[in-house]
């Protein structure tokens, strides 16, 4: 379990979220752009330093003002899926799965084994040796998030991940993210601006908005809110 109290002073609002995400719980965060959405993920994975709060996962503090505790980002256990995939250009697609192993000191074999088996569990196999700059972008999408779960992580935060995926193969995509995620049976939490992303994914929604979080609730009743401009564009009302 995911538990967050994180408070920082951004450019034009202060953002104070309190949020928590079960085992196998997946929570997407919608909102305006520059709302702190990606902030919020930012925050929990150690990439920025709350002014003030507290970040819990399972039985390990990860941030906490009033015990002065701040664990390193590569000591988190997180894996973060950025929009961009942040994937290493001048690498094949196996190099870029096992640098986070390899980063940790994993024993050779024991990366050659762990890699081979996320890629078959990604249907990348035929692809390892490619470099990842000719890929199309649900592929890169694959290596990224395979990148991300070999490392067996406590928590999947993942920041639009089908915004570089082709429009005629984010369906697919999607099915596949979410059987993905489930297997991995951590929280999880999802930034996205797509309504078909909150439909097949979310297990709970939740509305942030200049920095505080609006709403909190099944897709369902968040979606329901219809006195809310933003839920009413998104939704498409």
């Amino acid at each position: 379990m995911l538990s967050i109290h994180a408070v920082r002073r951004l450019r034009d609002f202060a953002l104070d979220v309190t949020l928590s995400v079960e085992e196998g719980e997946t929570l997407v965060l919608i909102g305006e752009n520059g709302a702190g959405k990606s902030t919020v993920l930012n925050l929990i994975s150690g990439i920025l330093t709350p002014g003030a709060g507290e970040i819990i996962l399972g039985d390990r503090t990860l941030f906490s003002d009033e015990e002065r505790i701040n664990v390193p980002t590569e000591n988190r256990n997180i894996g973060h899926l950025f929009q961009s995939y942040a994937l290493f250009p001048h690498m094949t697609v196996a190099e870029n799965v096992a640098f986070g192993l390899r980063c940790r000191k994993v024993p050779k074999p024991e990366i050659a084994r762990s890699v081979a088996e996320q890629l078959r569990a990604m249907h990348l196999s035929d692809l390892a040796g490619v470099n990842v700059g000719r890929l199309s972008g649900g592929q890169r999408q694959r290596v990224a998030l395979a990148r991300a779960l070999v490392l067996e992580p406590e928590l999947l935060l993942l920041d639009e991940p089908l915004a570089a995926v082709d429009m005629r193969a984010q369906g697919t995509m999607r099915k596949e993210l979410r059987e993905q995620i489930r297997n991995a049976g951590i929280p999880c939490i999802v930034v996205t601006h797509t309504l078909r992303d909150v439909l097949e994914l979310a297990d709970r929604l939740c509305l942030i908005d200049e920095g505080r979080v609006a709403a909190d609730g099944t897709p369902e009743e968040v979606l329901g809110m219809r006195d809310n401009a933003f839920i009413a564009s998104f939704a498409g009302r």
